[in-house]
């Protein structure tokens, strides 16, 4: 698979549970090592630096983690937590990094005085607000945000989606958001990646992509998104058969012909590649080549 993150853009990555996002995102920051292929941040291929190497790369791009629970270590204050990345990296002395921590407190909208919280003293919302800062620590270019609001009300969601929007036009940061739920990703993208058993099977901007689908699988994926109505919506939604193939074993030909119900014998064969369509859109499916 192959994607570029613009500047100061937002690229949402959509798919169902196990197609393999979360493994994207840790590859890009090489939490796991990618078997084949690049990674270019800047220009500069990172794919194969060592340890020393890496370290000032991992400066400029952090993640915020899925679950607020247990990505904050509990025995740690939380200006501890946040004030670590600064620690490990050699940054200001013990005074100016209790200063840079108290100002990324304010800044994700906590107070100073919280510093000295555990996490199990803060709520939800609070604790992904402690990864955020954490994240923002070493200003960063490149956040890996691995749905980071799935574990919140919904609420809460508002209020982290809104404030990472808000840092985003603030400190010009890119954001790889990956998540299942398509009602934010509209809201905070501004293309969008769909991923179905380790392949993009779709890149569009973002109203495009919601206006008029090009693979069946992300027509399926928009049927599926909740309406207020439903009674008004009877009737249309696509539903599809089967279940998600192995990936270790996965279908010959294009990936998702066993669930597709466009399927010609075409598609049991030949594996389709990403194609540009008139309005720009890349799509791997036969039906659009």
């Amino acid at each position: 698979m192959s994607f570029t993150i613009g500047e100061g853009e937002t690229l949402g990555l959509v798919g169902e549970s196990g197609c393999g996002k979360s493994t994207v995102g840790k590859t890009v920051l090489r939490l796991i090592e990618p078997t084949a292929g690049k990674i270019i941040l800047q220009g500069r291929d990172i794919t194969k630096l060592g340890k020393r190497a890496m370290r000032p790369i991992r400066r400029q791009i952090q993640m915020v983690f899925q679950d607020p629970y247990s990505s904050l270590n509990p025995r740690v204050q939380a200006g501890d937590i946040v004030g670590e990345p600064l620690r490990v990296h050699g940054l200001g002395d013990a005074a100016e990094r209790k200063e840079r921590v108290a100002a990324l407190f304010k800044r994700v909208g906590l107070r100073a005085d919280q510093m000295k919280n555990f996490p199990h003293e803060f709520s939800g919302g609070q604790r992904q607000r402690v990864g955020i800062a954490r994240a923002l620590a070493l200003n960063p270019k490149l956040i890996i945000c691995d749905e980071p609001v799935s574990a919140l009300d919904v609420s809460i969601q508002a209020q982290v989606i809104n404030l990472m929007m808000d840092l985003q036009e603030e400190f010009g940061l890119s954001y790889l958001f990956i998540s299942h739920d398509l009602a934010v990703v509209e809201h905070i993208s501004h293309r969008v990646a769909v991923m179905y058993l380790g392949k993009i099977v779709e890149l569009a901007e973002r109203e495009t992509l919601f206006r008029a689908p090009q693979h069946p699988y992300t027509e399926a994926l928009l049927s599926a998104v909740p309406v207020p109505d439903p009674k008004a919506d009877r009737g249309h939604r696509q539903r599809l058969a089967g279940e998600v193939p192995s990936p270790i074993d996965p279908p010959s030909g294009c990936r998702f012909h066993p669930r597709c119900p466009y399927a010609e014998a075409r598609c049991k064969i030949e594996e389709p590649v990403l194609r540009a369509t008139d309005d720009g859109t890349l799509v791997a499916c036969h039906l659009r080549g």
